[in-house]
């Protein structure tokens, strides 16, 4: 169930990512998964299946998932599956009940604003493009979601019984809105690309997901065209030594084969807040795999916050950039960072850890779809998260509409094309080739 907490007790219960779901080093334990592996079918034998329990039959990439014995598996290259666990704190719309009416929602939306979406959506709304969203679900009963989820192609992968529809995790319901929640209906927030086909991939049970699961997810996205997919999710610090050198391989098989079939992957960073070029003999995965872009969070400290000019009262909401205190493309004291890992930023919101309890700290982080529990049913909502699975989306959501304006551009060049039209804004350390630019990257030719 979600919590309500107030600041002080959500930043010691969640630790400094201030992110519902998004993954940390306080709240994510990444482990080997009992008698499921990942075994290579590229040199195996016609019989190496035989008495094993097959999970996913990955042809397209010589891989298979199976349950059973270790000494089934003993004799091929092998790994063991893993398994990543997320503990729910949630972070919820505390204000003090002077919000905007549902329909003007989207003036909450620093990150639209900043991206410039309402001038961008002249040119495009991502329009002939798919993204699949590969994460908790996305519930399709939320008005901001019914019109835009492809319920024929939304699809299950944990073997838990259940559809595409989220159990109890909401972050993909976030991380969906965020790419393309729709603003025709009247109602709630709007989305990047609200005119994309939005598929949700689900591959948690709950808190629960597994690589397996994942990595089905990815080649499912790469053989129904997504132009996109996007995975704000991920496990860290994951050695490099032999046990998971067959985890890495099979992810970077089925990347390259994304890539092969016109669909750029992307990734969260992460948000352990630390510098991924410098930590060692680990590596975070997917987002350090090859052909996965890796993106950082950034956000704005004192959006309308209760400052002069700026009050809750007043209605003219793109005035609040001019009494912001850190401007959107701050870093977040909780994102993974490093040149070479980071392939550019993006808004995922930020929080600043002084602030007294009475101001509007949550502005500054992302407004997007959720859901409360009901007696019988998931009952739709808005609310804030944090995390760089909030920045991912943003950069996902923008590759759609690049890829609208450009319906020949390959993965490589919509990626080319992100960074190099990604604002410099004097950071590569955090922001690698930037910061994004939603509104250069569609008016801005792909090779101008």
């Amino acid at each position: 169930m979600p919590i309500d907490h107030t600041r002080r007790s959500f930043l010691k219960s969640a630790g400094v990512a201030l992110s519902g779901l998004a993954l940390t080093t306080q709240s994510v334990s990444a482990s080997s998964t009992e008698n499921r592996y990942i075994i290579d079918l590229a040199d195996a034998s016609d019989d190496v299946l035989s008495g094993l329990t097959v999970v996913h039959h990955l042809d397209q990439i010589d891989i298979a998932v199976v349950e059973g014995e270790e000494s089934q598996v003993s004799g091929t290259r092998y790994s063991k599956d893993v398994e990543m666990e997320l503990d729910q704190a949630e972070i919820e719309n505390n204000g003090d009940g002077d919000e905007p009416g549902p329909h003007k929602l989207s003036q909450l939306q620093w990150d639209k604003q900043a991206q410039r979406i309402s001038d961008v959506h002249g040119t495009t709304r991502g329009e002939g493009t798919r993204v699949s969203v590969i994460d908790s679900g996305a519930l399709e009963t939320h008005p901001d979601l019914a019109g835009v989820l492809n319920t024929d192609l939304s699809k299950n992968f944990t073997g838990d019984g259940g559809d595409y529809n989220p159990i109890i995790s909401d972050h993909g319901t976030h991380v969906s809105g965020i790419i393309a929640g729709d603003d025709t209906n009247g109602t709630g927030i709007v989305g990047t690309a609200p005119g994309t086909d939005l598929v949700a991939l689900r591959v948690f049970t709950g808190p629960f997901a597994t690589f397996g699961d994942i990595i089905a997810a990815m080649v499912f996205s790469a053989d129904i065209e997504s132009d996109v997919a996007n995975m704000s999710l991920g496990a860290y610090p994951l050695p490099m030594d032999a046990d998971t050198a067959l985890l890495r391989d099979t992810i970077e098989r089925a990347t390259d084969y994304a890539n092969d079939q016109g669909t750029l992957m992307i990734a969260a960073a992460g948000n352990d807040g630390v510098n991924l070029d410098t930590d060692g003999d680990v590596i975070s995965l997917p987002n350090e795999a090859d052909n996965v872009m890796s993106i950082s969070a950034t956000g704005p400290i004192g959006y309308r916050w209760n400052d002069p000019g700026n009050g809750k009262f007043i209605r003219n909401y793109h005035a609040a950039f001019n009494h912001i205190d850190q401007p959107t493309t701050t870093p977040a004291p909780y994102t993974n960072y490093g040149s070479e890992a980071i392939d550019i930023s993006a808004p995922g919101g930020n929080y600043d850890q002084n602030a007294s309890d009475d101001e509007n700290w949550q502005y500054d982080l992302v407004l997007s779809t959720v859901f409360d529990f009901g007696d019988e049913s998931l009952v739709p909502n808005y609310g804030w998260k944090a995390g760089t699975s909030m920045a991912a989306p943003q950069v996902s959501a923008t590759a759609a509409l690049v890829k609208s304006v450009n319906p020949d551009a390959t993965p490589a060049q919509i990626r080319n094309h992100l960074e190099a039209t990604a604002e410099d804004v004097g950071q590569p350390t955090y922001s690698g080739e930037g910061h994004l630019d939603t509104h250069a990257a569609v008016e801005t030719k792909i090779g101008n």
